[in-house]
């Protein structure tokens, strides 16, 4: 038994309901069409949340990065200085 936040419980003979009326309002042809579709959907949102999350890392290591890259660039330079 599957417990959503807006239904309450959905058992198997509901679940069956809601496919037979899917199958009687879009045909057995279109369906697979529908499904390929929504894949593609959740593949999109799926790319654009990773999107998302690598430019949040990329900002927060720019953030931290500069820090870092000017005190090994001082570094360079007084290695260079001492030769």
């Amino acid at each position: 038994m599957l417990t959503l936040l807006f239904l309450g419980s959905v058992g198997l003979t509901e679940i069956l309901v809601l496919l037979l009326i899917v199958l009687l309002l879009f045909g057995a042809k279109k369906i697979p069409e529908l499904m390929k579709s929504f894949g593609k959907g959740v593949k999109s949102f799926k790319e654009g949340v990773n999107g998302i999350e690598e430019d949040l890392n990329v900002d927060s290591s720019a953030k931290k990065g500069p820090s870092s890259a000017n005190s090994a660039d001082s570094a360079k330079d007084s290695s260079a200085e001492k030769k």
